[in-house]
């Protein structure tokens, strides 16, 4: 009902008799931000192999509040669990052997289970399981078995690319060939946006054509000559790609830098850029 309305039906004139008041509604923004910041913490492997408690303690500090393992660095689930409890951090998904798949993934999904994680994620097929279109094709059956077992146990499974998903083979992308070779409801992607950008792909293509299939990005950036930097000071433009979160699905951002000269100060940055981004 409109204002105007309203006060008809309350009776105008008597409104009218009554001293004016002046109300400013705030609209509300028309533009987004990033809610939870996360961190893959593969940026940050060698602090965490030296302090892995103060390692956690300082990326909490700089306003991080979710991570993505990729390894736990010798330390048990439980362990593990009990480090994101105490610095007030939580792990909504993994990365997994591949070769889990095939031998121990019961275990995997045990300890997945354990420390609290959501998405359990395969970030790297080795090159002898993808030499031909249909060994891409399957990799999705094979993920989507693996999918099967992993939402048996209450999570998700999750395929992260690299830029070898987007390179032809036999005339066709394998990025597509898994997508389409594999059950949707069963296996969801993790596209690394640095890597789908090298790699010549683009992202809102398949946001497009792949609602709501990426639940999860990996958030790096990369400079004119093609290497990797901190989220911002690159070339990637990350409004055009954020402003499609709602069709592609995304509820989890990771920042990841391989290489970063100063760990530290590179997830600072680019946590700094994302916290204040709108889209």
């Amino acid at each position: 009902m409109s204002r105007r309305a309203f006060l008809t039906d309350l009776g105008i004139a008597a409104a009218a008799a009554l001293p004016v008041t002046r109300v400013v509604s705030r609209l509300p923004s028309p533009f987004s931000r990033i809610d939870k910041i996360g961190l893959q913490l593969y940026t940050v492997r060698g602090l965490l192999a030296k302090d892995f408690h103060g390692t956690l303690a300082e990326i909490a500090k700089i306003g991080y509040r979710e991570v993505e393992f990729a390894g736990y660095h010798g330390h048990t689930p439980q362990d593990v669990r009990a480090a994101l409890e105490l610095h007030g951090l939580s792990a909504p998904g993994a990365h997994m052997p591949f070769e889990a798949i095939k031998g121990g993934w019961d275990r995997v999904l045990d300890d997945a289970k354990t420390v609290g994680h959501h998405y359990v994620i395969v970030a790297w097929i080795p090159e002898e399981q993808r030499r031909s279109a249909d060994d891409w094709k399957r990799l999705g059956e094979l993920f989507t078995r693996a999918g099967e077992a992993t939402r048996a146990a209450g999570m998700q499974f999750a395929f992260h690319n690299h830029n070898v998903e987007f390179m032809p083979i036999e005339g066709r992308l394998p990025y597509d060939i898994l997508l389409e070779s594999s059950d949707p409801s069963l296996v969801q992607f993790e596209m690394d946006l640095y890597w789908i950008t090298s790699g010549k792909g683009d992202p809102l293509a398949y946001f497009a054509k792949y609602p709501g299939r990426f639940p999860c990005v990996h958030v790096k950036d990369m400079d004119a000559s093609g290497k990797m930097v901190d989220v911002g000071t690159g070339t990637i433009d990350w409004k055009r790609i954020f402003t499609h979160a709602g069709q592609a699905g995304i509820q989890h951002y990771f920042v990841e830098h391989d290489e970063p000269p100063v760990p530290l100060e590179s997830i600072r940055a680019s946590y700094d850029y994302l916290k204040q981004l709108e889209f």
